[in-house]
């Protein structure tokens, strides 16, 4: 078996590995037992997808194909931040509003 992709947490890389066997790949997600020993914290980079030889290719060409959409709605998702905007503006307001209470 080779590693197809070394994924950032298990979470994704159950995400990924769920969309190879949709593509009819089969796989196996590796350091599921490992993500515990460090506690409710995600550990990082301990999750591995392992595929068959004769599945490296096609998984890779998968692989890169999510990698490129998840840019791409990252991409789209990181111009529109009207909701940190008006948080930021709510608590701007919120500080006026408590600095004039306390000087009266």
């Amino acid at each position: 078996m080779q590693i197809a992709y070394r994924a950032k947490d298990i979470t994704e890389a159950h995400i990924v590995a769920g969309l190879l066997k949709a593509n009819g790949i089969a796989t196996h997600v590796g350091g599921d037992y490992l993500q515990g020993a460090m506690g409710e914290i995600g550990a990082a980079g301990f999750s591995n997808i392992h595929v068959q030889d004769e599945d490296l290719y096609p998984a890779r060409k998968v692989i890169t194909e999510y990698e490129a959409s998840n840019r791409a709605a990252t991409t789209v998702d990181s111009g529109n931040d009207k909701p940190g905007s008006y948080a930021r503006w709510l608590l701007l307001a919120m500080a006026a509003l408590v600095l004039i209470w306390l000087n009266f």
